[in-house]
Protein backbone atom coordinates (compact mmCIF):
# COMPACT_ATOMS: atom_id res chain seq x y z
CA UNK A 1 0.00 0.00 0.00
CA UNK A 2 1.41 3.60 -0.94
CA UNK A 3 0.79 6.32 1.11
CA UNK A 4 -0.68 9.48 0.14
CA UNK A 5 1.18 12.70 -0.19
CA UNK A 6 -1.28 15.54 -0.49
CA UNK A 7 -0.13 18.85 0.92
CA UNK A 8 1.18 19.24 4.58
CA UNK A 9 -0.60 21.84 6.79
CA UNK A 10 1.41 24.77 8.32
CA UNK A 11 2.75 24.05 11.71
CA UNK A 12 0.12 25.66 14.44
CA UNK A 13 2.27 26.48 16.98
CA UNK A 14 6.11 26.19 15.25
CA UNK A 15 8.31 28.80 13.67
CA UNK A 16 8.19 28.09 10.15
CA UNK A 17 9.00 30.53 7.21
CA UNK A 18 6.59 32.72 5.63
CA UNK A 19 7.81 30.45 2.22
CA UNK A 20 10.30 29.19 0.86
CA UNK A 21 13.16 27.23 2.74
CA UNK A 22 14.76 28.11 6.42
CA UNK A 23 17.17 26.81 8.47
CA UNK A 24 19.57 27.71 11.34
CA UNK A 25 18.08 29.92 14.35
CA UNK A 26 20.03 32.55 15.55
CA UNK A 27 20.07 33.68 19.15
CA UNK A 28 17.14 35.89 20.60
CA UNK A 29 17.58 38.74 22.50
CA UNK A 30 15.53 40.51 24.49
CA UNK A 31 15.46 44.82 23.57
CA UNK A 32 12.73 47.64 23.39
CA UNK A 33 10.04 45.26 25.72
CA UNK A 34 10.13 42.46 23.28
CA UNK A 35 12.31 39.26 21.76
CA UNK A 36 13.97 39.58 18.64
CA UNK A 37 14.68 36.15 16.83
CA UNK A 38 16.59 35.90 13.39
CA UNK A 39 16.36 32.80 11.45
CA UNK A 40 18.50 31.50 7.94
CA UNK A 41 16.10 32.13 4.86
CA UNK A 42 16.54 31.18 1.50
CA UNK A 43 13.86 32.71 -0.81
CA UNK A 44 15.24 31.11 -3.71
CA UNK A 45 14.64 27.82 -2.24
CA UNK A 46 13.65 25.44 -5.10
CA UNK A 47 11.32 22.48 -4.34
CA UNK A 48 11.69 20.83 -7.46
CA UNK A 49 15.66 20.48 -6.68
CA UNK A 50 16.55 21.36 -2.95
CA UNK A 51 20.22 21.47 -3.74
CA UNK A 52 20.40 23.97 -6.13
CA UNK A 53 21.13 26.62 -3.48
CA UNK A 54 20.52 29.93 -3.45
CA UNK A 55 22.29 31.05 -0.34
CA UNK A 56 20.48 32.74 3.13
CA UNK A 57 20.00 35.83 5.08
CA UNK A 58 18.48 36.86 7.94
CA UNK A 59 15.15 37.29 8.79
CA UNK A 60 13.47 39.00 11.88
CA UNK A 61 10.57 37.84 13.81
CA UNK A 62 9.38 39.48 17.24
CA UNK A 63 7.36 38.42 20.10
CA UNK A 64 6.12 39.05 23.69
CA UNK A 65 5.53 35.85 24.57
CA UNK A 66 8.51 33.39 22.39
CA UNK A 67 5.21 31.75 21.24
CA UNK A 68 3.39 33.67 18.80
CA UNK A 69 5.69 35.54 16.34
CA UNK A 70 5.29 38.54 14.12
CA UNK A 71 7.32 38.41 10.74
CA UNK A 72 9.49 41.57 9.67
CA UNK A 73 11.21 40.15 6.87
CA UNK A 74 14.60 39.96 5.81
CA UNK A 75 17.33 42.41 7.28
CA UNK A 76 20.12 41.02 6.82
CA UNK A 77 20.46 40.78 2.83
CA UNK A 78 22.52 38.30 0.64
CA UNK A 79 24.68 38.85 -2.01
CA UNK A 80 25.30 42.60 -1.30
CA UNK A 81 28.70 44.10 -1.75
CA UNK A 82 30.44 45.93 1.61
CA UNK A 83 31.07 49.40 1.23
CA UNK A 84 34.32 49.08 -0.54
CA UNK A 85 32.48 47.31 -3.19
CA UNK A 86 33.34 43.58 -1.84
CA UNK A 87 31.40 40.68 -2.48
CA UNK A 88 31.85 38.60 0.25
CA UNK A 89 28.73 36.19 -0.41
CA UNK A 90 25.77 35.07 1.28
CA UNK A 91 24.47 35.67 5.28
CA UNK A 92 24.89 32.51 7.37
CA UNK A 93 25.20 31.63 10.81
CA UNK A 94 26.70 33.87 13.89
CA UNK A 95 24.95 35.66 16.64
CA UNK A 96 23.73 39.31 17.88
CA UNK A 97 24.38 40.79 20.88
CA UNK A 98 23.01 43.95 22.27
CA UNK A 99 26.53 46.48 23.31
CA UNK A 100 25.04 48.13 26.38
CA UNK A 101 28.44 49.85 27.20
CA UNK A 102 29.29 50.81 23.48
CA UNK A 103 32.49 48.70 23.40
CA UNK A 104 31.84 47.97 19.39
CA UNK A 105 31.12 52.58 19.12
CA UNK A 106 28.00 52.39 17.25
CA UNK A 107 26.35 53.56 20.20
CA UNK A 108 24.75 52.12 23.49
CA UNK A 109 22.31 49.58 22.98
CA UNK A 110 23.51 49.01 19.53
CA UNK A 111 22.61 45.36 18.39
CA UNK A 112 25.72 44.14 17.07
CA UNK A 113 25.66 41.02 14.95
CA UNK A 114 28.80 38.66 13.69
CA UNK A 115 28.30 36.57 11.15
CA UNK A 116 29.21 33.75 8.13
CA UNK A 117 29.59 34.65 5.10
CA UNK A 118 30.55 32.56 2.26
CA UNK A 119 31.41 33.40 -1.58
CA UNK A 120 33.03 30.59 -3.52
CA UNK A 121 33.68 28.20 -0.57
CA UNK A 122 35.52 30.58 1.50
CA UNK A 123 34.07 31.23 5.14
CA UNK A 124 34.84 34.67 6.67
CA UNK A 125 33.20 36.75 9.52
CA UNK A 126 31.43 40.14 8.70
CA UNK A 127 29.99 42.53 11.24
CA UNK A 128 26.47 44.26 10.73
CA UNK A 129 25.30 47.04 13.36
CA UNK A 130 21.77 48.10 14.15
CA UNK A 131 20.79 51.32 15.76
CA UNK A 132 17.23 51.00 15.85
CA UNK A 133 16.29 47.57 18.26
CA UNK A 134 17.23 45.09 15.42
CA UNK A 135 14.46 46.06 12.85
CA UNK A 136 17.68 47.55 10.13
CA UNK A 137 20.80 46.25 9.78
CA UNK A 138 24.39 48.29 8.48
CA UNK A 139 27.57 46.50 6.98
CA UNK A 140 31.03 47.32 8.53
CA UNK A 141 32.99 49.16 6.89
CA UNK A 142 35.86 46.70 7.90
CA UNK A 143 34.36 43.56 6.99
CA UNK A 144 35.25 41.18 7.40
CA UNK A 145 36.62 41.51 10.49
CA UNK A 146 38.05 38.21 10.08
CA UNK A 147 39.45 36.81 6.79
CA UNK A 148 39.53 33.09 6.36
CA UNK A 149 43.28 32.30 8.09
CA UNK A 150 44.35 29.91 4.71
CA UNK A 151 41.94 31.51 1.39
CA UNK A 152 43.85 29.12 -0.46
CA UNK A 153 42.91 25.86 1.50
CA UNK A 154 39.38 27.03 2.48
CA UNK A 155 38.68 25.49 5.67
CA UNK A 156 35.62 25.68 7.62
CA UNK A 157 35.41 28.66 9.64
CA UNK A 158 32.09 29.49 10.95
CA UNK A 159 29.02 30.37 12.86
CA UNK A 160 30.31 32.88 15.31
CA UNK A 161 28.78 32.62 18.75
CA UNK A 162 29.56 35.62 20.45
CA UNK A 163 29.37 36.19 24.39
CA UNK A 164 30.50 38.78 27.15
CA UNK A 165 32.59 37.51 29.56
CA UNK A 166 32.44 39.97 32.78
CA UNK A 167 35.08 38.04 35.20
CA UNK A 168 37.48 39.00 32.14
CA UNK A 169 35.80 42.13 31.21
CA UNK A 170 36.64 41.21 27.05
CA UNK A 171 34.02 39.69 24.48
CA UNK A 172 34.47 36.10 23.83
CA UNK A 173 33.75 34.42 20.53
CA UNK A 174 33.48 30.42 20.15
CA UNK A 175 33.98 29.29 16.38
CA UNK A 176 33.30 26.18 14.30
CA UNK A 177 36.68 24.99 12.65
CA UNK A 178 36.30 21.88 11.06
CA UNK A 179 36.58 19.11 14.28
CA UNK A 180 37.51 22.01 16.34
CA UNK A 181 35.84 24.78 17.96
CA UNK A 182 38.41 27.89 18.08
CA UNK A 183 37.87 30.66 21.33
CA UNK A 184 38.90 34.27 20.35
CA UNK A 185 38.28 37.56 22.57
CA UNK A 186 37.94 41.13 21.84
CA UNK A 187 37.83 44.53 23.72
CA UNK A 188 35.32 46.03 20.88
CA UNK A 189 33.60 43.13 18.97
CA UNK A 190 35.82 44.69 15.84
CA UNK A 191 39.42 43.19 16.14
CA UNK A 192 39.53 39.48 17.73
CA UNK A 193 42.94 37.90 19.01
CA UNK A 194 43.14 33.85 18.85
CA UNK A 195 42.96 32.12 22.46
CA UNK A 196 43.15 28.82 22.35
CA UNK A 197 41.10 25.61 20.71
CA UNK A 198 39.14 22.79 22.01
CA UNK A 199 38.93 19.53 19.87
CA UNK A 200 37.80 16.59 21.46
CA UNK A 201 39.01 14.54 18.27
CA UNK A 202 42.62 14.71 20.07
CA UNK A 203 41.04 12.75 23.24
CA UNK A 204 39.31 10.33 21.05
CA UNK A 205 35.83 11.21 20.38
CA UNK A 206 34.81 11.73 17.16
CA UNK A 207 31.83 13.30 16.68
CA UNK A 208 32.73 14.65 12.68
CA UNK A 209 32.18 18.16 11.47
CA UNK A 210 31.55 20.44 14.58
CA UNK A 211 28.96 23.53 13.83
CA UNK A 212 27.14 26.12 15.60
CA UNK A 213 29.36 25.94 19.28
CA UNK A 214 27.17 27.94 22.31
CA UNK A 215 28.90 28.75 25.61
CA UNK A 216 27.35 30.12 28.42
CA UNK A 217 27.06 29.45 32.21
CA UNK A 218 24.58 27.63 34.47
CA UNK A 219 23.97 26.65 38.14
CA UNK A 220 23.80 23.13 38.60
CA UNK A 221 20.50 22.12 40.79
CA UNK A 222 19.57 26.11 40.64
CA UNK A 223 22.75 26.12 43.27
CA UNK A 224 25.12 29.36 42.79
CA UNK A 225 27.54 27.93 44.42
CA UNK A 226 27.54 25.69 41.72
CA UNK A 227 27.79 27.77 38.71
CA UNK A 228 29.48 25.84 35.70
CA UNK A 229 30.28 26.52 31.74
CA UNK A 230 28.94 24.79 29.11
CA UNK A 231 29.96 24.22 25.95
CA UNK A 232 27.49 22.95 22.96
CA UNK A 233 27.85 22.09 19.48
CA UNK A 234 25.89 20.79 16.89
CA UNK A 235 27.99 17.36 15.93
CA UNK A 236 27.49 14.12 14.27
CA UNK A 237 26.81 11.09 16.41
CA UNK A 238 27.80 8.07 14.15
CA UNK A 239 30.40 7.45 16.40
CA UNK A 240 27.58 6.98 19.38
CA UNK A 241 24.43 5.12 18.06
CA UNK A 242 23.15 8.64 17.25
CA UNK A 243 22.51 10.98 14.36
CA UNK A 244 23.43 14.35 13.85
CA UNK A 245 22.48 16.57 17.00
CA UNK A 246 23.41 18.88 19.30
CA UNK A 247 26.59 17.90 21.97
CA UNK A 248 27.32 19.23 25.17
CA UNK A 249 30.14 19.78 28.03
CA UNK A 250 30.10 20.82 31.71
CA UNK A 251 33.32 22.14 32.43
CA UNK A 252 35.86 25.09 33.01
CA UNK A 253 36.03 28.22 31.68
CA UNK A 254 39.63 30.57 32.35
CA UNK A 255 38.69 33.37 29.92
CA UNK A 256 40.84 31.58 27.56
CA UNK A 257 40.11 27.95 27.47
CA UNK A 258 37.78 25.35 27.89
CA UNK A 259 38.28 22.68 30.02
CA UNK A 260 35.59 19.88 30.04
CA UNK A 261 34.43 17.73 32.99
CA UNK A 262 34.07 14.78 30.94
CA UNK A 263 35.72 14.48 27.40
CA UNK A 264 32.80 12.08 26.05
CA UNK A 265 29.74 14.56 25.69
CA UNK A 266 26.24 14.64 26.38
CA UNK A 267 23.23 15.12 24.52
CA UNK A 268 20.47 18.11 24.78
CA UNK A 269 18.11 15.74 22.49
CA UNK A 270 18.29 12.17 21.78
CA UNK A 271 15.59 13.07 18.22
CA UNK A 272 16.74 12.96 14.86
CA UNK A 273 15.26 16.71 14.58
CA UNK A 274 17.08 18.96 17.10
CA UNK A 275 19.90 21.02 15.45
CA UNK A 276 21.86 24.27 14.95
CA UNK A 277 20.15 24.73 18.71
CA UNK A 278 21.53 28.24 20.19
CA UNK A 279 20.56 29.26 23.77
CA UNK A 280 19.86 32.65 25.90
CA UNK A 281 19.36 34.09 29.40
CA UNK A 282 16.43 35.34 30.26
CA UNK A 283 17.79 39.09 30.54
CA UNK A 284 14.61 40.73 31.90
CA UNK A 285 15.87 38.74 35.05
CA UNK A 286 18.28 40.55 37.74
CA UNK A 287 21.99 39.54 36.86
CA UNK A 288 22.06 37.23 39.76
CA UNK A 289 19.22 35.32 38.84
CA UNK A 290 20.11 34.56 34.74
CA UNK A 291 21.88 31.11 35.65
CA UNK A 292 18.94 29.05 37.16
CA UNK A 293 17.69 28.28 33.71
CA UNK A 294 17.54 29.79 30.22
CA UNK A 295 15.88 29.04 27.08
CA UNK A 296 17.03 27.10 24.02
CA UNK A 297 15.49 26.43 20.11
CA UNK A 298 16.58 24.20 17.64
CA UNK A 299 16.32 23.83 13.81
CA UNK A 300 14.18 20.38 13.23
CA UNK A 301 15.76 19.17 10.42
CA UNK A 302 18.53 16.67 9.42
CA UNK A 303 21.11 17.33 7.02
CA UNK A 304 21.13 13.12 6.27
CA UNK A 305 18.27 13.75 4.54
CA UNK A 306 16.97 17.39 4.46
CA UNK A 307 16.98 17.41 0.83
CA UNK A 308 14.99 14.46 0.14
CA UNK A 309 11.63 15.23 2.46
CA UNK A 310 8.44 15.73 0.76
CA UNK A 311 8.18 19.61 1.09
CA UNK A 312 4.32 19.15 -0.25
CA UNK A 313 2.98 21.94 0.71
CA UNK A 314 4.99 23.75 -2.20
CA UNK A 315 4.86 27.08 -0.37
CA UNK A 316 7.27 26.66 2.97
CA UNK A 317 9.97 23.82 4.10
CA UNK A 318 11.48 23.81 7.61
CA UNK A 319 10.58 24.46 10.96
CA UNK A 320 12.03 25.19 14.49
CA UNK A 321 11.21 23.59 17.57
CA UNK A 322 9.30 24.60 20.94
CA UNK A 323 11.12 27.03 22.81
CA UNK A 324 12.64 25.08 25.98
CA UNK A 325 13.49 26.26 29.22
CA UNK A 326 16.84 24.35 29.90
CA UNK A 327 18.56 23.51 33.33
CA UNK A 328 21.51 21.75 35.03
CA UNK A 329 20.64 19.18 37.56
CA UNK A 330 22.27 16.29 39.10
CA UNK A 331 21.50 13.14 38.15
CA UNK A 332 23.42 9.95 39.69
CA UNK A 333 26.85 12.37 40.22
CA UNK A 334 26.14 14.04 36.39
CA UNK A 335 25.44 17.31 36.08
CA UNK A 336 22.93 16.89 32.98
CA UNK A 337 20.96 19.13 30.63
CA UNK A 338 16.70 18.70 31.18
CA UNK A 339 14.65 20.53 29.21
CA UNK A 340 10.97 21.33 28.87
CA UNK A 341 8.70 23.72 26.79
CA UNK A 342 8.34 26.95 27.76
CA UNK A 343 5.17 27.64 30.21
CA UNK A 344 3.43 30.45 27.71
CA UNK A 345 3.16 27.10 25.67
CA UNK A 346 -0.19 26.21 27.90
CA UNK A 347 -1.74 29.22 26.20
CA UNK A 348 -2.13 26.99 22.99
CA UNK A 349 -3.98 24.49 23.53
CA UNK A 350 -8.00 24.33 24.89
CA UNK A 351 -10.03 22.87 27.22
CA UNK A 352 -7.94 19.25 27.63
CA UNK A 353 -10.32 15.87 28.00
CA UNK A 354 -8.95 13.03 30.43
CA UNK A 355 -9.19 9.77 31.29
CA UNK A 356 -7.66 7.73 34.88
CA UNK A 357 -7.15 4.29 36.57
CA UNK A 358 -7.29 2.44 32.97
CA UNK A 359 -5.71 -0.33 31.44
CA UNK A 360 -3.41 -0.17 28.70
CA UNK A 361 -3.64 -3.72 26.69
CA UNK A 362 -2.62 -5.11 23.13
CA UNK A 363 -5.95 -4.07 22.20
CA UNK A 364 -6.57 0.10 22.03
CA UNK A 365 -10.04 -0.26 22.87
CA UNK A 366 -8.85 -1.22 26.41
CA UNK A 367 -7.44 2.09 27.09
CA UNK A 368 -11.09 3.73 27.18
CA UNK A 369 -9.21 7.54 25.59
CA UNK A 370 -11.55 10.47 24.91
CA UNK A 371 -12.58 11.08 21.47
CA UNK A 372 -9.24 12.48 20.02
CA UNK A 373 -8.39 13.89 16.66
CA UNK A 374 -6.60 16.88 15.43
CA UNK A 375 -3.31 18.07 13.45
CA UNK A 376 -2.05 19.96 16.91
CA UNK A 377 -2.01 19.35 20.49
CA UNK A 378 -0.66 17.75 23.42
CA UNK A 379 -0.70 15.15 25.58
CA UNK A 380 0.23 14.14 28.75
CA UNK A 381 0.54 10.46 30.41
CA UNK A 382 1.67 8.79 33.28
CA UNK A 383 1.97 5.25 33.11
CA UNK A 384 3.10 2.36 35.70
CA UNK A 385 4.23 -1.02 35.57
CA UNK A 386 2.40 -2.29 38.83
CA UNK A 387 2.65 -5.79 40.62
CA UNK A 388 0.81 -7.91 37.96
CA UNK A 389 1.38 -5.73 35.23
CA UNK A 390 3.21 -8.41 32.10
CA UNK A 391 3.80 -5.53 29.76
CA UNK A 392 6.98 -4.03 29.04
CA UNK A 393 6.40 -1.19 26.56
CA UNK A 394 3.83 1.47 26.50
CA UNK A 395 3.21 3.19 22.90
CA UNK A 396 1.26 5.97 21.76
CA UNK A 397 0.61 5.82 18.12
CA UNK A 398 -0.36 9.46 16.21
CA UNK A 399 -1.27 10.41 13.13
CA UNK A 400 -2.53 6.90 12.10
CA UNK A 401 -4.88 6.06 9.12
CA UNK A 402 -4.98 2.39 10.06
CA UNK A 403 -1.68 1.49 8.04
CA UNK A 404 0.83 4.54 8.67
CA UNK A 405 1.40 5.47 11.67
CA UNK A 406 3.85 7.36 14.02
CA UNK A 407 4.65 5.59 17.24
CA UNK A 408 5.97 7.16 20.46
CA UNK A 409 6.39 5.44 23.92
CA UNK A 410 8.81 3.85 26.92
CA UNK A 411 9.92 0.94 27.48
CA UNK A 412 10.26 -0.39 31.01
CA UNK A 413 12.63 -3.09 30.37
CA UNK A 414 15.60 -0.86 28.70
CA UNK A 415 14.51 1.76 30.44
CA UNK A 416 14.26 4.06 27.18
CA UNK A 417 11.65 6.41 25.56
CA UNK A 418 11.73 5.85 21.88
CA UNK A 419 10.57 7.16 18.47
CA UNK A 420 9.32 5.11 15.40
CA UNK A 421 8.74 6.98 12.33
CA UNK A 422 9.81 4.05 9.76
CA UNK A 423 5.86 4.35 8.50
CA UNK A 424 5.02 7.71 8.96
CA UNK A 425 3.38 8.40 5.75
CA UNK A 426 4.48 10.67 2.86
CA UNK A 427 8.62 10.68 3.57
CA UNK A 428 8.17 6.52 4.05
CA UNK A 429 7.82 5.96 0.35
CA UNK A 430 9.64 9.27 -0.75
CA UNK A 431 13.45 8.75 -0.08
CA UNK A 432 16.80 7.00 -1.94
CA UNK A 433 18.16 4.38 0.16
CA UNK A 434 20.69 6.10 2.49
CA UNK A 435 18.36 9.15 3.58
CA UNK A 436 15.48 6.86 3.96
CA UNK A 437 17.85 4.48 6.26
CA UNK A 438 18.58 7.88 8.46
CA UNK A 439 14.97 8.76 8.33
CA UNK A 440 13.99 5.21 9.08
CA UNK A 441 16.38 4.55 12.26
CA UNK A 442 14.65 4.08 15.72
CA UNK A 443 16.16 6.98 18.29
CA UNK A 444 16.09 6.63 21.89
CA UNK A 445 17.46 8.10 24.76
CA UNK A 446 18.17 6.48 27.66
CA UNK A 447 15.56 7.23 31.05
CA UNK A 448 16.32 5.26 34.40
CA UNK A 449 13.45 5.25 36.92
CA UNK A 450 13.58 5.89 40.35
CA UNK A 451 9.68 4.43 40.94
CA UNK A 452 8.13 1.94 38.30
CA UNK A 453 5.66 5.15 37.04
CA UNK A 454 6.93 7.15 34.12
CA UNK A 455 5.60 10.63 32.55
CA UNK A 456 5.62 11.27 29.20
CA UNK A 457 4.58 15.16 27.74
CA UNK A 458 4.10 14.50 24.01
CA UNK A 459 4.08 17.44 21.46
CA UNK A 460 2.39 17.21 17.79
CA UNK A 461 2.15 19.35 15.02
CA UNK A 462 1.24 18.90 11.76
CA UNK A 463 4.65 17.27 10.91
CA UNK A 464 6.49 16.88 13.85
CA UNK A 465 6.48 15.44 17.27
CA UNK A 466 8.50 16.21 20.18
CA UNK A 467 8.61 13.85 23.64
CA UNK A 468 9.89 14.87 26.66
CA UNK A 469 10.06 12.56 29.50
CA UNK A 470 9.63 12.91 33.72
CA UNK A 471 10.11 16.88 33.76
CA UNK A 472 12.61 16.88 30.77
CA UNK A 473 14.88 14.45 31.94
CA UNK A 474 15.15 13.05 28.37
CA UNK A 475 13.98 14.48 25.15
CA UNK A 476 12.93 12.98 21.68
CA UNK A 477 12.17 15.53 18.70
CA UNK A 478 11.57 14.55 15.01
CA UNK A 479 9.77 15.73 11.72
CA UNK A 480 7.21 13.31 10.62
CA UNK A 481 5.29 13.32 7.71
CA UNK A 482 1.67 11.88 7.49
CA UNK A 483 -1.17 11.40 5.58
CA UNK A 484 -3.42 13.44 4.55
CA UNK A 485 -6.65 12.60 7.33
CA UNK A 486 -4.29 10.52 9.92
CA UNK A 487 -5.61 11.90 13.13
CA UNK A 488 -6.17 8.44 14.72
CA UNK A 489 -4.59 7.96 18.35
CA UNK A 490 -3.65 4.93 19.78
CA UNK A 491 -2.67 4.31 22.82
CA UNK A 492 -1.46 -0.05 23.57
CA UNK A 493 1.19 -1.87 24.95
CA UNK A 494 3.86 -4.36 22.89
CA UNK A 495 2.55 -7.57 24.50
CA UNK A 496 0.37 -7.82 28.60
CA UNK A 497 -0.89 -4.99 30.04
CA UNK A 498 0.13 -1.50 31.98
CA UNK A 499 -1.44 0.30 34.21
CA UNK A 500 -2.63 3.88 32.78
CA UNK A 501 -2.61 6.15 35.59
CA UNK A 502 -4.29 9.14 34.18
CA UNK A 503 -3.93 10.38 30.35
CA UNK A 504 -4.89 13.85 29.09
CA UNK A 505 -5.36 15.20 26.00
CA UNK A 506 -5.57 19.50 24.68
CA UNK A 507 -6.07 20.40 20.87
CA UNK A 508 -4.62 23.68 19.61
Amino acid sequence: MSSTCDATPRPSYHVTPPSAWMNDPQRPFYLGGEWHFYYLYNSDFNFSDPTAGGGTEWYHVTSNDMVQWTQHGVVIEKYLPTPGGIYLGDIETGSAVVDTANTAGFGANAVVALLTQMGDGLQQQSLFYSTDNGYTFTPYSGNPVMPNPNPSAKPDFRDPKVIWDSASSQWVMALAEGNKIGFYTSSNLKTWAYASGFIPQNSGVDLGILECPDLYQLDVDQDPAKRTWVLAVSANGYNYGRTTGTAYWTGAWNGASFTPVNILPQWMDGGPDFYATVSWPDTRLPEADRYASRYAIGWMNNWEYANNLPYTSGVWAGQDSLVREIKLITIGSTATMVSVPIGAYSGTFGTGVSVSSKTITTNPATASLPAMAGGAYMIQTTVSKNAGDDGNEVRIRIKSDGTFSTTVGYDFVNTQVFLVRDIDGQATDSMPTAPKQAYDAVRTASVPLATNTVTLSVYVDWNSVEVFVNNGKAALSGLIYPNSGAETIQMVTGTGQLTLNSFTYASV
